[in-house]
């Protein structure tokens, strides 16, 4: 991140405080580093059984973005996180999301910075790997406005129907690309608002899952149907109907993206 122009102010490790890392401070507590520094963000690398002390530490601090890179943490503790952040007006991004990057500009995460170049395609993604290989594919031609990896878990801070109406607000963003997998809902209630014209910008939509075995629970914490939504079939259906293409590969969304 440091190496992206990512302006990081200050670490937090206790017991740390008073030391170095690449030139950076750190410090015991996060109400430590914000007396000394300006920060509107902190992200969270601790392990799972820290990571929701690391979270109410920062909204007590008052900042406002927390990107959680973390995995497995119990659902039961991202639940409470999460309603602590919404209450005291903060965001969370994640948990077990590779973070945000806008290219060119700051990177909050562990995305691959080669991937990325300035463009004008806004891309929000449950899986991280699929990121960035979707990135790589659209880099040379379009670019990026802004990549959000959101997390595979069945309880995320931001979904994916927040990041797609920021998409369709923001000016940098021309394109949206969509993708997701197999379980959750957020898809289809994705193609609900572009069906009913709420998401003005071109889409294009891609599902990991085509070749998942009906009979076998997946690895994701989020891969859970529900009542006939959340399956490959119909998320594709959904985004179909909404007039959104859907890539049957992830190779095929720039030739989508150029097309439009």
């Amino acid at each position: 991140m440091l190496q992206y122009g990512t302006k990081i102010v200050a670490g937090v490790t206790p017991g740390k405080g008073g030391t170095e890392v690449y030139g950076v401070p750190v410090y015991d507590t996060v109400a430590d580093a914000v007396k000394e520094h300006e920060a509107d963000a902190s992200i969270i690398f601790v392990p799972a059984r820290f990571a929701p002390d690391a979270v109410y530490e920062a909204v007590d601090a008052g900042i406002k973005l927390i990107v959680v890179i973390t995995e497995h943490i119990p659902i039961i503790e991202t639940a409470k996180m999460i309603k602590y952040a919404k209450m005291k007006g903060a965001r969370i991004i994640g948990p077990n999301c590779p973070g945000i990057i806008n290219p060119e500009n700051s990177l909050v995460g562990i995305l691959p910075p080669r991937a990325f170049r300035k463009g004008k395609v806004g891309i929000v993604s449950r899986s991280g790997t699929l990121t960035y290989e979707v990135s790589e594919l659209i880099k040379k031609e379009l670019g990026q406005s802004t990549v959000i990896g959101i997390g595979g878990d069945p309880i995320i801070g931001t979904d994916m129907v927040e990041v797609v109406k920021a998409f369709d607000e923001d000016p940098e963003t021309e394109y949206i690309v969509v993708i997701g997998e197999i379980g959750g809902t957020m898809e289809e209630r994705v193609a609900q608002l572009k069906k009913k014209g709420l998401i003005k910008k071109k889409m294009v939509g891609y599902i990991a899952g085509l070749t998942a075995p009906r009979e076998k629970r997946m690895g994701h914490a989020g891969a859970v149907v529900y009542m006939g939504m959340g399956t490959f079939e119909s998320k594709v259906k959904a985004l179909k109907e909404a007039g959104i293409p859907v890539a049957n590969t992830p190779y095929e969304i720039k030739d989508i993206l150029l097309s439009l």
